[in-house]
């Protein structure tokens, strides 16, 4: 059986190349779609407004046709329900157009270190890169790089083919569909129904594509993504979480704030599955360096206190025949024990550190090494800080 010669680096520069040309295609037939989609959904909306001011009308009127009012509900609910395809169409060929715009920069650049790479071989190198020193830190991140691909890749299958959602959408549309010409006011709560149906759907859709890859990193950058992931893990997890940047935020490298991301987003997770009261995370800039933190803190519970006997509970106020020395000192028995039993409740309500796990610090280290991060974990393991110069 003959076994398949391994690629050159140079091989696979070219076919990135390629890669990257087919994709400009792609690109084009899209725009292309997009285009004539909005024409589409211009033009349904148009219809769809001009029936629903029609249906206005013969509601208005003092003895409405049900047979006209029927047809027209039904002619509305028929182009409202065109409509929102169309609209979902577009918004499916734009996040296509998107994400294959950020795929083939990706694949350029995945090109253009590979070129690099060749170009510090060595004289005499074997050519396929089959060699025992390590990588290369361009090599290593064109991998971390082929990683994000495959987040993006994920969150456009999702993106696009949410099938067991549309599914049941659609089921219910067809539902409104049967029940307008047997029960309209039946039908308008379908139609209501089907509307929550189709915002659960996109809102569970958007979550999950934020989790797999956000979007909003490579649009807006590090700190509005930071600040919504932190708000969308503290609400599902029903912990506050404090976010706060400080000074100007910049966009970093791609590598590089994707990575950062990553980090404090793993360090989030973690921390949030012990349960901690809360947690902060905070970023500042500076003119060198921006620094990026993360803790934790959870209460610790109350320490079970065995009931105090008689001869230990505090003295009651003395009488007043006693001698004032006896007296005295009955009193300052009494304070002390007021005093201790204040300072154990205080304890009891004191706070702890969520200490990281190892195996989620040991991914960390993995991960900033290869991006040109420095991490460091406080010795209890309650919070994490990690720097990037800036250039």
């Amino acid at each position: 059986m003959a076994v398949a010669r391994p690629l050159t680096l140079a091989e696979l520069a070219a076919r990135a190349e390629e890669e990257a040309q087919r994709l400009d295609r792609e690109l084009e037939e899209i725009d292309l779609l997009l285009q004539q989609a909005r024409i589409e959904a211009a033009r349904h909306e148009q219809r769809r407004a001009q029936q629903g001011e029609k249906v206005t009308t013969i509601e208005g009127r003092r003895q409405p046709s049900p047979a006209e009012l029927q047809e027209a509900m039904q002619q509305l609910v028929t182009l409202t329900r065109r409509t929102a395809l169309m609209e979902a169409q577009i918004d499916v060929l734009a996040g296509k157009q998107r994400v294959l715009n950020r795929f083939r920069d990706q694949t350029r650049q995945l090109a253009a270190g590979l070129g690099e790479v060749m170009a510090r071989l060595p004289v005499g190198q074997d050519e396929t890169g089959e060699t025992s020193a390590a990588l290369p830190p361009a090599l290593s991140r064109a991998v971390l790089n082929a990683q994000e691909d495959l987040r993006r890749d994920i969150a456009r299958a999702m993106h696009d083919g949410p099938a067991q959602s549309l599914t049941n959408i659609v089921l219910r549309a067809q539902i409104v569909e049967r029940l307008m010409s047997r029960d309209p006011a039946a039908a308008q709560r379908e139609a209501h129904q089907l509307v929550g149906m189709v915002q659960q759907t996109l809102e569970a859709t958007k979550t999950f594509i934020f989790d797999v890859r956000p979007m909003v990193l490579d649009d807006l950058g590090l700190v509005p993504t930071l600040r919504r992931a932190a708000g969308d893990r503290g609400r599902r997890a029903r912990i506050p979480i404090e976010f706060d940047s400080i000074g100007a935020d910049l966009r970093l490298p791609a590598d590089v704030e994707s990575g950062l991301f990553r980090i404090v987003d793993e360090a989030l997770e973690a921390f949030l599955k012990a349960r901690p009261e809360r947690v902060a995370i905070r970023l500042d800039w500076t003119d060198t360096e921006v620094i990026a933190s993360i803790g934790a803190v959870a209460v610790r519970p109350p320490p079970a206190v065995a009931p105090a006997s008689e001869a230990e509970a505090p003295p009651e106020e003395p009488a007043a025949d006693l001698p004032p020395a006896l007296a005295a000192m009955i009193r300052e028995r009494r304070d002390a024990a007021a005093a201790a039993a204040i300072q154990a409740q205080r304890a009891a309500d004191a706070s702890v550190e969520v200490a990281l796990p190892q195996a989620t610090w040991k991914g960390i280290v993995q991960r900033a090494t290869t991006v040109g991060v420095h991490v460091e974990l406080a010795p209890d393991g309650h919070a994490l800080t990690a720097r990037v110069g800036l250039s």
